[in-house]
């Protein structure tokens, strides 16, 4: 795959993620759910921290919220820069397309969840209780604190686990209860096809 290929794939993946999110952000409030079928929602939910909404201070209790989000968003630029070069050089070397385009997808989703991260606490107020503004006269927070907007919920199982599974057998469970962006897509199927086609993307 070329420099130009990969560069349209990751402009088109930029594109689709951000305007979902700015349709999401200019239409939905927070926590306001839409069901298209019954194992598919729209859900909005905002998300300042790792995946699975997991926060860098909640393994490191020393440091603010705050403070772990700035970091957080430095660490992700860092990366993306690592990720960048890993493409250059793979093109570069004329690595397997699969390989490219992997990275390619990882870079795109990357990029994608920074700038909700970087730029979406001063460029839209709150949507908590209200549809938020695009460009309002003052953010919902600062430069490097913005939320990642997520919105695609497969709810697709719900009901309680069998009797006879030892610890939980008779819980109430369900089944895919995370959130997520078209960002987070391109990052899992990136990682997805590195995993599962390693050999094929790493041969020599």
């Amino acid at each position: 795959m070329s420099l130009k290929k990969a560069t349209i794939l990751i402009i088109l993946i930029l594109l689709i993620d951000q305007i979902s999110k700015f349709y999401i952000k200019t239409h939905f409030t927070l926590k306001e759910k839409v069901e298209v079928l019954s194992w598919f929602q729209i859900a909005f939910v905002e998300n300042d921290g790792m995946a699975w909404g997991t926060k860098l201070s909640d393994f490191i209790p020393s440091i603010s919220d705050r403070t772990a989000k700035v970091c957080l968003t430095s660490f992700r630029i860092i990366a993306v820069f690592g990720i960048g070069y890993w493409l250059h050089t793979s093109i570069k070397s004329k690595s397997p397309k699969i390989l490219i385009f992997a990275i390619s997808l990882i870079l795109a989703g990357a990029l994608g969840n920074i700038i909700d991260s970087v730029f979406y606490g001063i460029i839209f107020d709150s949507s908590d209780g209200q549809v938020a503004t695009f460009l309002p006269d003052q953010g919902y927070d600062s430069l490097f604190h913005g939320s990642v907007v997520d919105m695609l919920h497969f709810p697709i199982w719900e009901g309680k686990l069998p009797n006879w599974l030892p610890f939980v057998g008779g819980n109430s469970a369900s089944f895919f209860d995370p959130v997520f962006n078209i960002a987070d897509m391109a990052i899992s199927t990136g990682i997805g096809i590195l995993i599962f086609f390693n050999k094929r993307a790493f041969r020599s």
